[in-house]
């Protein structure tokens, strides 16, 4: 398995989408042994070869025996700069340069795989700045991953033969950022000139605001959160009267029908006195009313059914206990009143969240 070596002595390791990282390692990399690796890539290197009597350069290859100092210093070079690139690639790379002897053209090899000839380096920049022109910072996204997205692209045109400004990296962070900094945005430009602003000064800043940002927001959802759970409380209870309103409106339902039930099967006699009970009980609650009457009609009590105001020839009670329908009648009207007051109660509890007040007109 091919793998890039984690110590300082292993190259690293090119594959078919690391080249521009590649490129820049590698070369660091070739200057960290010596110059002459180095320039071995840069210059090229050719095997020695015999002089004539006259110093010129023959075409038969000098054996290695007889190289000199200088031309042994020179093949060295070479040779550590091919063996670099031998293992600095995976094994599909390797077969491009594997026939290679000279350093330099192992390395041109690489460069034109993968940036291509003029034409096709044109057409790979003009692909990276319209991305680089789409680019935008995620909503997600922190300055920091959002700078290291911007340096990438940086880093591409640099390999392409065209170095970005700082100017122009301020430039487009502050037009893509998210709509959270468009104050920061608008108060750098009003304070100072953004041609003179260095990148790391703009991605110092952004990161400070950033944090004064996400702690408001970190507060406010605190915040959000302990009125939900204190509303949520609130809820289940009203929930719980609301139910217990609820069935006691039921319950109440139930008895009536129950009354009524039986008035059927009961003496007419027995029924006029249990609308008697109940009209009294209505009479009690509506005392307070009555007694805010006329001290003239408050002296006239009903003996039929203990109220004030008439006397028993005219009560309609009185007329209704020798007809059973108009008892009946006045047993459904008290019944429809005390539902009619729980209902009350619970719309009152429901709306008001107070206490619940039965009142009786």
């Amino acid at each position: 398995m091919d793998r890039e070596g984690g110590y300082v002595s292993r190259p690293p390791l090119l594959d078919d989408s690391n080249y521009d990282i590649w490129k820049a390692r590698m070369i660091a990399f070739l200057k960290s042994m010596d110059n002459r690796t180095w320039k071995a890539v840069l210059k090229g290197w050719e095997h020695p070869k015999v002089k004539d009597v006259n110093g010129a350069d023959t075409d038969v290859l000098k054996p290695e025996e007889e190289w000199t100092t200088a031309e042994d210093s020179l093949a060295l070079g070479n040779s550590k700069a091919l063996n670099a690139l031998f293992n600095g690639v995976d094994k599909n790379m390797f077969r491009l340069i594997k026939k290679c002897e000279v350093a330099k053209n192992a390395w041109e090899i690489l460069k034109t795989t993968q940036e291509g000839t003029a034409k096709v380096k044109i057409s790979r920049l003009q692909n990276l700045t319209r991305k680089f022109e789409n680019l935008r910072m995620k909503e997600d996204e922190s300055v920091h991953n959002f700078y290291m997205n911007v340096m990438d692209f940086a880093n591409s045109f640099d390999d392409l033969g065209e170095k970005l400004s700082d100017e122009k990296i301020v430039r487009k962070i502050l037009r893509s950022l998210t709509k959270k900094f468009d104050m920061k945005v608008i108060a750098m430009e009003e304070a100072q000139d953004i041609s003179t602003v260095k990148v790391d000064e703009l991605i110092g800043s952004l990161q400070t605001y950033e944090s004064s940002v996400n702690e408001r927001i970190e507060k406010k959802n605190k915040s959000i959160v302990f009125v939900s759970n204190a509303e949520d409380e609130d809820l289940e209870s009203d929930i719980e009267s609301t139910d217990s309103v609820s069935e006691a409106i039921v319950l109440l339902g139930r008895q009536f029908n129950k009354i009524l039930k039986g008035m059927d099967r009961r003496p007419r006699q027995n029924a006029r006195h249990l609308a008697t009970d109940i009209s009294r009980s209505i009479g009690n609650s509506r005392k307070t009313k009555i007694d805010e009457k006329p001290a003239q009609s408050k002296g006239l009590q009903c003996h039929e059914c203990e109220g004030y105001g008439h006397i028993r020839t005219e009560c309609e009670l009185a007329r209704d206990g020798e007809g059973f329908p108009g008892l009946l009648a006045r047993t459904r009207y008290v019944a429809s009143k005390l539902l009619t007051c729980f209902a009350r109660a619970r719309l009152a509890r429901a709306s008001e969240g107070s206490q619940i007040h039965l009142i009786i007109n």
